[in-house]
């Protein structure tokens, strides 16, 4: 049985929610209900993958490289022979921060410093506020990102990830 006071406050909000509701309902009528999206192939993660390696073992670096689509999801992964054990997951979760963020890392790493007013977006599960995660666009869509880990610095990284994104890019501008 409803009280007073919760009869007060639920029957007010009720209707609020019906008269929010329907200019909502109105504007969906007039969209369409599917939408298109663009996706890597498998074939052009594993290219990113082995350019962004190549790159870093150039440069003497052992690293990982995860390339993920655009809902973050793994699509590639590569570990080099002496990169550290924890390398894999720090890769996966910069490509993933690069997709949710729709940034670059180490351009996070930067506006959400101690003292930011983007400072708690570093306590979002899985985010990692290091550079070396890069977001893959292509005429305009959100593909992916590609994190890499294990370089000396989060500049290093996104640079080995730049070189892996630049062997696609060609392809990518269908």
């Amino acid at each position: 049985m409803m009280t007073p006071l919760i009869r007060a406050l639920v029957i007010p909000l009720t209707g609020l929610g019906l008269l929010v509701a329907a200019p909502i309902q109105a504007r969906a009528q007039d969209q369409p209900r599917t939408f298109d999206v663009k996706a890597m192939t498998p074939e052009t993660a594993l290219d990113i993958v082995t350019a962004a390696m190549e790159a870093c073992r150039e440069k003497g670096f052992q690293v990982a490289v995860a390339v993920v689509d655009r809902s973050g999801a793994v699509q590639a992964l590569a570990r080099d022979r002496l990169a550290g054990v924890h390398t894999p997951d720090t890769a996966q979760r910069k490509a993933w921060t690069a997709v949710s963020f729709k940034a670059n890392t180490l351009d996070l790493a930067e506006t959400t410093q101690p003292g930011s007013e983007a400072f708690g977006a570093r306590q979002i599960t899985n985010a990692l506020m290091l550079g070396g995660g890069i977001v893959v666009n292509a005429q305009g869509s959100l593909l992916g990102g590609i994190g890499v880990s294990g370089a000396p610095s989060g500049a290093d990284d996104q640079s080995c990830a730049e070189a892996g994104l630049e062997r696609v890019a060609v392809d990518l501008e269908f």
